[in-house]
């Protein structure tokens, strides 16, 4: 708990949970080096590790709590620390930007504001108008219950001849991945990156809160705020996520780049583009689901074998009977729909596909199909690095 009193005109919060970081003052004195914003705002760092980790952990930790009070007292920028040991079994980076994440709301409710709260992890660097657009943002978005934010991790200069950064295969899978789920027609389509997102207190506190999951917390955290409706995207700043290797996760980036650095003369593998056929096959159905009796039947007999063999259908004319008997309209249908047909479930028949049905084919064939098929773009050949230009250029052009 942090005991100095928060600012009356406090309005965001600067989230960043902080494990064996030996380069956070980085990361705050970008956050320093930002256009003022028009709020208060203040930093919490939680500097976190578990009962079980080793000597050196504790040592780089202190080390960095120390070096934050250093910089901390030549700085406008208003910091806090939260040095936590956790349990190990709790241990992660889900139970440290929950513990940030909860501090945040409770300083905001003692000022009685429903204010921002951002995070970002302690290896990223950030624009620098990102604390200006994340206020402008939801000033301009009063309803909007959170946000992605545009992120770009920094890419190193490639050896002439040489295979392009790991980093880049893995951030084009992660904007293919998205932009997929949005041909396939579910309101999911946003990227669920920790370091990259900020949400309202108040919709944090609706939603239970942060969770405490060792990895994907940031996933599962934003499926519960996508589906209070109105989410939006800010690509008016970038946030820099670092592609660094980590051992510490058992998925996500870190672990994505630990395993592709083993196997560096095999391509990155994505989903295949059928996956998501599949799932706008079933979003196409929904108006003859909530028509009539016979509709689930009709819609049974378009899905494809990967389709059927996932949802059951048994299971399947189960959930849509229970969805349509408890709706009365068909905006209603449509929502019960999809607070069921959500990102988990795409994540999980994406999987399940992968493993069963279509096996994982090149990021570069996947994410060229996708822009022949979906975004009516000529590829930019097989070339990682200028088929990820095109994918950031369309999200940069998306509508916030």
């Amino acid at each position: 708990m942090i005991h100095q009193p928060p600012n009356h005109e406090l309005r965001l919060v600067v989230v960043i949970p902080c494990y064996f970081e030996p380069d956070i003052i980085s990361t705050l004195q970008s956050l320093a080096d930002c256009a003022a914003p028009w709020n208060q705002v203040e930093v919490i760092v939680v500097i976190n590790q578990s009962e079980s980790d080793s000597e050196e952990v504790d040592i780089q930790n202190r080390k960095s709590q120390a070096d934050i009070a250093r910089w901390n007292a030549t700085s406008e920028l208003r910091v806090f620390t939260i040095h936590q040991i956790l349990p190990t079994r709790q241990a992660g980076v889900g139970l440290a930007r929950k513990i940030g994440m909860d501090e945040a709301v409770r300083r905001f409710n003692l000022i009685g504001s429903d204010g921002v709260i951002a995070c970002l992890d302690a290896d990223c660097t950030c624009q620098s108008n990102y604390l200006q657009a994340i206020q402008g943002h939801f000033r301009s978005n009063p309803k909007t219950p959170g946000c992605a934010i545009y992120f770009e991790h920094p890419l190193p200069e490639p050896a002439p001849g040489t295979p392009a950064p790991p980093i880049a295969s893995y951030e084009l899978h992660l904007r293919y991945y998205t932009h997929a789920l949005g041909y396939s027609g579910l309101p999911c389509a946003f990227q669920t990156v920790g370091s990259a997102m900020a949400v309202r207190s108040s919709a944090y506190e609706k939603q239970g809160g942060m969770n405490k999951r060792k990895a994907g917390e940031d996933f599962y955290f934003l499926q519960k705020i996508i589906k209070l409706g109105g989410f939006t995207r800010l690509n008016t700043t970038t946030v820099y996520p670092s592609g660094r290797t980590s051992h510490r996760v058992p998925f996500g980036t870190g672990k994505a780049m630990a395993q592709y650095g083993k196997n560096k003369n095999v391509s990155f593998c994505s989903y295949d583009p059928r996956t998501f056929v599949d799932l706008k096959q079933l979003v196409s159905q929904l108006p003859g689901l909530y028509d009539d009796s016979s509709g689930i039947d009709r819609a049974w007999n378009t899905f494809s074998r990967a389709l059927t063999a996932f949802l059951g259908k048994a299971a399947f004319k189960e959930k849509m009977e229970e969805i349509k008997a408890k709706t009365s309209s068909r905006e209603t249908f449509d929502k019960r729909f999809f607070q069921w047909c959500d990102g988990f479930f795409a994540f999980k028949f994406a999987n399940y596909a992968r493993h069963s049905h279509y096996p994982g084919i090149a990021i570069t064939d996947a994410a060229s199909w996708l822009l022949r098929n979906a975004c009516k773009i000529e590829p930019a050949g097989e070339d990682v690095i200028a088929l990820l230009m095109q994918y950031r250029e369309l999200d940069r052009r998306s509508d916030e």
